[in-house]
């Protein structure tokens, strides 16, 4: 996501900061990035202006443009639960599924897909986006990738910016069990989340090592932007940041997921990592923030290899067999997810994954065994598509 939309309404126009309750967690959001692709080939195209500009939408799930041409996002409607965050999820994905048959295309959501970065899209016909593209050049042309993000409901922006910080050692399992994006320009590139190595060139991607108040946080935006470092503050590229617009904290860590079963337990997950960072704020007990070099390295060795290897330990400094690091997980926002009455769906839901795998798993799966890359671009489109057309 390459700006501050925060769509967490049916349309950024209409978002209001009432809209979120003031209990920390109450309120959920999700928004999801989409390749552009030709339903044949799997090749990427840059037509998602097509989309924007004659889709058969009914202005509830509007979709909105992307960086690249060859992209285009969604959000969900403000929620309270997960039954709502499938529900809207599902009916945002139709809208869009239904735009793209419309005229003979395709979409598919994951970190990449296998024509990522083979050339370039061209950037949409916006000035922030073609200033953009001149100043950051290649990094701007290989910007095929997708994301998605939860946004979870903070009604203090000191305390966002606070848990912002707690939340930080947690957040490479939440990539780990996203990884989608295992190729790239053709090329497996050994990673499960190539998408994060691509992000992290931009100059103010990856993990944050805490700041002191949300004063702190504003004063070091305001100095990235006035020095040209960025453009404005949606180029605030953390993993997890507060909203420059509402009162949420976004979490920015997580590969598009194709499956809609991993979007809602990673939403389930990323509340409960939240309203455990305030339970903890609250009570004084707060850990030291760990040190910038561990939180990048912990990203990347997330990024390697999913949860097919070790992480590292987010309240230690030893490397752990993934399944370890997700049962610590589970144990640290145990109480919140019963809290949040998300527990056993978020626990089914994860039992899932890990048996099957990940999508960056089933992707390389499917390039044994149907052997083409366009392959395993169809089996990203029908996985996007699952569970939409049924339900």
């Amino acid at each position: 996501m390459m700006g501050d939309t925060a769509r967490v309404t049916s349309a950024a126009s209409t978002a209001s900061p009432e809209q979120f309750e003031s209990k920390v967690g109450a309120t959920i959001g999700v928004e999801e990035e989409f390749h552009v692709l030709n339903p044949r080939s799997g090749e990427l195209v840059p037509e998602a202006l097509a989309l924007l500009r004659g889709g058969p939408h009914d202005g509830e799930y509007d979709p909105e443009a992307e960086l690249l041409r060859s992209a285009i996002e969604t959000a969900t409607p403000v929620c309270t639960s997960l039954a709502e965050v499938r529900s809207e999820v599902i009916a945002s994905r139709r809208a869009l599924l239904k735009a793209a048959s419309e005229h003979d295309l395709a979409v598919a959501t994951a970190g990449t897909v296998p024509a990522s970065g083979t050339k370039s899209m061209g950037v949409y016909p916006k000035e922030r986006y073609q200033l953009m593209a001149a100043e950051y050049g290649q990094l701007v042309r290989e910007q095929a990738v997708c994301a998605f993000q939860v946004q979870v409901g903070v009604p203090d922006r000191d305390l966002a910016v606070a848990i912002v910080g707690q939340i930080q050692p947690w957040l490479p399992i939440l990539l780990a069990l996203s990884a989608s994006s295992p190729f790239f320009d053709d090329t497996d590139t050994g990673y499960a989340s190539y998408r994060t190595i691509v992000w992290s060139r931009w100059p103010t991607a990856g993990p944050v090592h805490g700041f002191g108040s949300a004063a702190e946080y504003d004063e070091t935006v305001r100095t990235l932007i006035e020095s040209g470092i960025i453009v404005d503050a949606g180029m605030v590229y953390f993993d997890a940041r507060p909203s420059a617009r509402y009162p949420t904290v976004e979490l920015r860590i997580t590969d598009g997921c194709p499956r809609v079963d991993d979007v809602v337990m990673l939403t389930g997950l990323g509340r409960a990592l939240v309203v455990t960072a305030a339970d903890e704020l609250e009570r004084g007990a707060a850990k030291a923030p760990r040190r910038p070099e561990l939180l990048r390295a912990a990203n990347w060795r997330a990024a390697r290899s999913g949860l097919a290897g070790e992480l590292l330990d987010p309240t230690g400094t030893e490397a752990i067999p993934a399944a370890d690091a997700i049962r610590k997980l589970l144990d640290h926002v145990g109480p919140a997810l019963e809290s949040n009455g998300d527990a056993a769906e978020v626990e089914t839901l994860l039992a899932d994954l890990v048996q099957r795998g990940t999508s960056a798993d089933r992707q390389r799966e499917a390039l044994g065994k149907r052997g083409t890359l366009s392959d395993v671009a169809t089996l990203l489109i029908e996985e996007t598509r699952s569970g939409v057309d049924e339900s």
